[in-house]
């Protein structure tokens, strides 16, 4: 077994009570004192997350953007300097290689951030389906990501960071100095509350987070928190619920697919077999990955994430499902130990979220 990545905060998650656990080939801190309170927190007041296991690839040169068009999934047309989009990386026959954000930091150069368990197999994808005269850079061990997620987390980025935060859109980022170095601030996040994320030199990572851990509103959240967080509104986690075997569309994202680009996999975006919908399960018995959905006694599907909802008191999950069934109410889980009935639910789940509030 390879030794586990760590990230620029390794020392200070084990200094400070986080249980460690392998992720994505990382050791990350799942909790620091208990996934149900740093849900909590997250949702009514402000968190802080290490999400330094992300990569990050520079791309520039003449022509990127007609390029990179061609290999995402992103309408570039449509995404100005100081904007980011999210999308997909997809093979030849549609299915998902990784989901991502592309930043447009200039006319003809870009930000790509993806999963840190894809670091490696995205960027040789990429670089194969690039012409040699642009410029493709990993900067993964480079440039470090914090998280700043809550209803309260741009009046703690006001006293953090001094300055007018209120003209910055959602999905908009801007480049500011911070103590002696630069650093991008993006209002973006996986919560479905108000937040940014940070993108800054690695070894200035410490520096922002005992800085944000200052202020009083703020605490520490794992892994464990960040994915409670993210299901409850209905936000996929790649190599669980966007995989190689399906498309974009199937998993719900058809309406953003707007690039007029003949990007990879655009033709097999139409092979619709099965569709990804939300369960839910009342009681705390929450469906696991990879448990079996039926409708009566016909297999129709498979669990790709499952959980108890902290904010709403009750068990959600998603599954892909034979698309003719997709419509069906009432379903059974079946797991190795548990057999559950669900309700077909839409998603996101968890509706109260502040994502989109208007900053004042």
């Amino acid at each position: 077994m390879s030794e586990l990545l760590t990230t620029p905060l390794h020392a200070w998650h084990k200094n400070n009570g986080a249980r460690m656990v392998p992720f994505a080939g990382w050791d990350m801190p799942v909790q620091y004192v208990g996934i149900l309170e740093e849900h909590k927190h997250t949702r009514t007041h402000a968190s802080i997350f290490d999400i330094s296991h992300m990569g990050e690839f520079l791309l520039e040169g003449d022509g990127a953007t007609e390029a990179l068009a061609t290999v995402v999934t992103h309408n570039l047309a449509t995404l100005a300097p100081g904007k980011c989009r999210y999308g997909f990386l997809l093979n030849e026959k549609g299915g998902v290689l990784d989901d991502l954000i592309v930043y447009r930091l200039d006319t003809e150069k870009y930000m790509l951030v993806v999963n840190g368990a894809c670091i490696e197999s995205d960027f040789a994808w990429i670089k194969s389906h690039l012409p040699a005269s642009l410029t493709l850079i990993d900067q993964s061990f480079d440039i470090a990501k914090i998280d700043l997620q809550g209803p309260e987390s741009f009046n703690v980025l006001a006293r953090v960071m001094p300055g007018d935060w209120t003209g910055l859109g959602y999905f908009a980022f801007r480049e500011v100095e911070f103590e002696g170095f630069r650093l991008i601030v993006s209002r973006t996040g996986y919560t479905g509350e108000l937040g940014c994320e940070f993108y800054l030199p690695w070894d200035k990572a410490e520096v922002l987070w005992e800085k944000l851990m200052a202020d009083e509103t703020v605490r520490p959240a794992g892994l464990g928190a960040r994915d409670t967080l993210r299901l409850e509104v209905g936000l996929p986690l790649y190599g669980q619920d966007l995989d190689t075997q399906h498309t974009p569309v199937e998993a719900g994202y058809g309406g953003m697919l707007k690039s007029e680009a003949e990007y990879i996999g655009k033709s097999g975006l139409g092979n619709m077999r099965e569709k990804l919908i939300g369960l839910r399960i009342d009681g705390r018995r929450s469906a696991r990955h990879h448990d079996e959905v039926f409708v009566g006694e016909t297999k129709v599907g498979t669990v790709t994430s499952g959980s108890i909802a902290p904010s709403l008191g009750y068990c959600v999950a998603m599954a892909f499902v034979r698309e003719d069934m997709a419509d069906a109410e009432n379903f059974t889980v079946k797991g190795p130990r548990t057999t559950l009935e669900a309700t077909r639910a839409d998603m996101p789940f968890y509706t109260a979220g502040t994502a989109r509030r208007k900053l004042s």
